[in-house]
């Protein structure tokens, strides 16, 4: 079974800054940051939820009622390193948000079925 994150040299280069305690460089992260985004986002087709990953990026996926203005009703949150870690399988859903490492709002933020992606 291949890794879901070999296809992307961005992915590779920041988990394994990561796994060194190094923070990784700013455009690298930024590129693994919305690789994985928009690789939820074409698993997770919709606009029902809104995953934001600042600074980097935010995507609107899952599908169900539409979301135009104001502040989305289905919101998931949290920093790059959770990001990577969830969309790798390093961390699993149920543990960052009890860990309080991904805030979550409304009944449609749970991610878990999509997560973590395992991409081509």
């Amino acid at each position: 079974m291949s890794s879901p994150h070999t296809y992307s040299a961005a992915v590779a280069a920041t988990l394994t800054a990561l796994d060194e305690g190094r923070t990784p460089d700013r455009p690298v992260y930024r590129e693994a940051v919305r690789t994985l985004l928009a690789a939820l986002a074409e698993r997770a087709p919709g606009r029902s939820v809104e995953v934001r990953v600042p600074p980097y990026g935010a995507v609107q996926c899952v599908a169900g009622p539409r979301h135009t203005r104001g502040t989305p009703p289905n919101v998931v949150e949290m920093d790059p390193a959770t990001w990577l870690a969830l969309a790798t399988g390093r961390l699993g859903w149920a543990e960052a948000v009890t860990e309080g490492r991904v805030r979550v709002s409304g009944v449609r933020a749970d991610l878990s079925e999509h997560l973590p992606l395992q991409l081509r």
